[in-house]
């Protein structure tokens, strides 16, 4: 009998009745409990080398690896060596939000192993995508963990990075909780990676070493983003959100790339600032130094930052490492609209790839290619603007123009490019941001919408937006 069936735990036999899982095996605590905080009396991980650790993977099997910074680099590189070495096949990897650098993507492995990302942040990933060599799932980042809760995706293992156990026999998941707790409560066997340079953190990411089938130790790095390079109109665009937008005690949401910190450069003025975010960066820390971040107004988890995952520099960290000023949470909750809205003056601050004329803005793909996914982009404009206080702020923001290689095309476009998905739909988007201006679609009508948003686009595409709005809508924008 394999090492995975053996580790089988009646928790991620739900289903099965209490005798047929008595027959099974003889732990049945899990039966009424899933969770993996609790110590299991008796039981201690087993602990291997990384190439001993993997070799519990077999063919047509699924196996969830952790992303970001928790990465378990030595693992990931371990197991595939050890699927073409042993010629295994049909692997289905699963994903966290956000990969750094996806080696089973590689075209040498296909056949061996296929992706199944929840997002897309790899270049790697998006060629495979686009290739038809991986799988991409549409879906918002707060009803991920459903998936393993509910039992639609069942995973035979799962690859994930650990701190070191403490007296108690507690570790934490470290940088990124996200999905990963739901994950762990559902993966049949688990491979923790130990990692010394791992940051303890607190909230929902704290596991006991008893529910991991086998540790690993390696110290390895953790992988760092500096994030992109800050152009002028990013810096613009980063001022006009920070001057008109962002209020005093403001509850603040960023999603990923170089605007998040280029708005946080920009708040160092202001008092009392919350974080309630799917993720953070470094951009945060200035602000805490300073005391422009409190969480002193915030309704849910008052006075902690509060995340599900964070990525960035060996400064942040640091940062993190046992700082119960922070807290990181199962993405369910810190994406949870009924949750987001109870906090005070909720400012989303969100990106994205093209806007038409209309309001409807495409975030995950260009045209029918799949470029990044849905992350958390609608939990939380639908928080913001159902903000129980009416002081919500949802933001888009992007610059006017996107260049790729030589050719520099509008932003803001008559109309979507074919294949191009909608992840924040026009009935949703409240206020836009570009280099030249801001402006707040709710309420207003298309030929109000056309108006305003070709003020926001680059000068040299307004005349042609003007003529496409009148075309479209046979009548003149206007306000």
């Amino acid at each position: 009998m394999s090492a995975l069936k053996v580790g089988l735990s009646v928790r991620r036999l739900l289903p099965l009745n209490y005798a047929t899982a008595r027959q099974l095996t003889k732990r049945t605590f899990y039966l009424y409990s899933p969770e993996p905080f609790h110590p299991i009396h008796g039981k201690e991980p087993v602990w291997k080398s990384a190439e001993e650790a993997v070799t519990v993977v077999e063919s047509k099997q699924r196996v969830y690896v952790q992303g970001g910074a928790a990465s378990p680099l030595k693992l990931i590189q371990s197991l595939a060596d050890f699927g073409i070495k042993n010629q295994l096949r049909g692997i289905e990897v699963i994903h966290a939000p956000t990969q750094l650098d996806c080696v089973f993507s590689d075209q040498k492995y296909e056949g061996i192993f296929r992706t199944n990302s929840f997002y897309i942040s790899d270049p790697k990933v998006r060629q495979a995508v686009h290739e038809g060599r991986g799988d991409f799932v549409p879906i918002f980042l707060s009803e991920i963990p459903l998936l393993f809760r509910r039992g639609l995706f069942n995973l035979d293992v799962a690859l994930i990075s650990l701190s070191p156990p403490d007296k108690h026999g507690f570790c934490s998941l470290g940088t990124n909780v996200d999905c990963t707790r739901s994950a762990v409560q559902n993966a049949k066997y688990i491979i923790g990676m130990v990692n010394e340079n791992m940051p303890r953190t607190f909230g929902d990411g704290i596991i006991h070493s008893s529910h991991v089938d086998v540790m690993v130790q390696n110290d390895e790095l953790l992988p760092e983003f500096t994030g992109m390079k800050l152009t002028p109109e990013i810096h613009e665009i980063a001022r006009l959100i920070a001057d008109d937008l962002v209020q005093d005690g403001a509850t603040i949401q960023t999603g990923i790339g170089s605007l998040p910190n280029a708005v946080f450069d920009k708040l160092s003025h202001h008092k009392n600032l919350g974080i309630h975010t799917e993720m953070f960066s470094d951009g945060v820390i200035d602000l805490v130094e300073k005391g422009a971040i409190t969480n002193a107004n915030k309704t849910i988890q008052t006075g902690k930052i509060v995340s599900a995952f964070a990525l960035g520099t060996k400064r942040l960290y640091d940062f993190l490492d046992d700082n119960s000023f922070v807290a990181l949470c199962d993405c369910s909750f810190t994406n949870n609209i009924s949750l987001i809205c109870q906090n005070p003056r909720v400012t989303a601050i969100n990106t994205c790839l093209e806007i038409d004329l209309t309001g409807q803005v495409c975030a995950d793909s260009i045209g029918s290619m799949i470029y990044t996914g849905f992350g958390g982009q609608v939990d939380f404009i639908r928080g913001a603007a159902l903000s129980l206080d009416g002081e919500g702020v949802p933001v888009v923001a992007c610059p006017s123009t996107a260049t790729r290689g030589d050719n520099i095309t509008s932003r803001i476009v008559p109309s979507l490019k074919p294949g191009a998905g909608v992840v924040t739909t026009r009935a949703h988007v409240h206020y836009i941001v570009t280099e030249y201006g801001i402006c707040n679609l709710f309420g207003k009508n298309l030929r109000q919408r056309a108006y305003e948003l070709i003020k926001l686009a680059h000068p040299n595409y307004r005349e042609g937006l003007e003529k496409a709005a009148f075309e479209r809508l046979k009548c003149m924008p206007s306000p």
